[in-house]
């Protein structure tokens, strides 16, 4: 997993609520057994629609996505995250994330960063008057900054840790892995070994 300390790109303005990960990236997409090539599915129903923000050419490499409130809610598929991330984003800023998403997302690399909507809403302003806008998200400061604006935001220790150093689940494991070899050679020759 990529590590992510600070990122300065540009934003997409989605300006919707109760975005839940069926619309994320809908079911029929689901098929694939690996965790890349989901990009196409990515908000696929609404894309058919020439005015949603991802088909504006203006943000085409925007690589953090403002949502309103509750985005992510809904059945819990990792596809979600993997689709944003594969698309190009770094990291979501919204009011409000589902439960699961959030941490299917702080698992994936993908960082949920929480603002209340008035910071969402400046957010929004900016990057539609001018679509190159920076924005850096600041995962060491646990800061957002557009322009002269910083706003701050919570996350837990270890969630910020891992992000930083680049650790999903696997990698937190393979940080043990002379500990798992030494248990396994230990192990009597009639037990099961992973190797």
């Amino acid at each position: 997993m990529e590590k992510f300390t600070i990122h300065t790109g540009t934003a997409a303005p989605l300006r919707r609520s109760n975005v839940d990960t069926d619309q994320i990236i809908p079911a029929v997409y689901l098929k694939r057994v690996t965790r890349t090539g989901f990009a196409d599915g990515l908000f696929s129903g609404w894309r058919e629609d020439q005015g949603f923000v991802l088909n504006d050419e203006s943000y085409s490499d925007a690589s953090i996505l403002v949502a309103g409130p509750e985005f992510g809610t809904g059945s819990s598929r990792e596809h979600a995250v993997w689709a944003l991330r594969d698309w190009g984003f770094r990291a979501v800023l919204s009011p409000r994330f589902g439960d699961i998403f959030r941490g299917n997302a702080l698992k994936g690399g993908l960082l949920p960063v929480e603002l209340e909507l008035e910071a969402i809403e400046e957010i929004w302003n900016r990057v539609e008057a001018d679509p190159r806008t920076p924005v850096t998200v600041d995962l060491d400061a646990r800061q957002v900054r557009v322009g002269e604006a910083t706003w701050s935001f919570a996350l837990d220790e270890f969630s910020r840790w891992r992000l930083m150093e680049g650790l999903d689940d696997i990698g937190l494991t393979l940080r043990h892995e002379v500990v798992i070899g030494d248990f396994e050679a230990s192990r009597p020759p009639f037990l099961p070994t992973v190797t």
